[in-house]
């Protein structure tokens, strides 16, 4: 018997709003927000959550001072064409891309995310 029936990760951020505006148009996956709270939510069920953090702090990677703790990978046909609509929803490449199946992007809060392809 599962203990749940899907995960949901949550994301600290600056704005909760924002942050799952990009996300939801990344996934295509309606947005939800209340105050200090934000959500995208799949019709299958899977959740992301984003919750405000005043004194929030981006991560700093690929340097562990202020760790990523976590990311996402985005599972995409085309790298090209996912990386100019990431892009143009607000994200921004990172300098350091250590390979060729994936390119790494850091959100608006400066999460790091990963477009890949098989």
């Amino acid at each position: 018997m599962a203990i749940a029936r899907y995960p949901a990760f949550v994301l600290d951020c600056p704005d909760p709003a924002a942050l799952a505006t990009f996300y939801g148009a990344v996934l295509d996956w309606p947005v939800s927000v209340r105050d200090g709270w934000a959500e995208i939510r799949a019709d299958y069920g899977d959740c992301i959550g984003f919750q405000k953090v005043d004194a929030y702090t981006p991560p700093r990677w690929p340097g562990q001072d202020v760790p990523q703790q976590m990311h996402l990978d985005v599972n995409v046909d085309d790298l090209d064409e996912a990386e100019s609509a990431v892009i143009a929803l607000g994200a921004t490449k990172h300098e350091h891309q250590p390979g060729t199946t994936f390119r790494v992007f850091l959100d608006p809060a400066g999460h790091p995310f990963c477009l890949c392809v098989d």
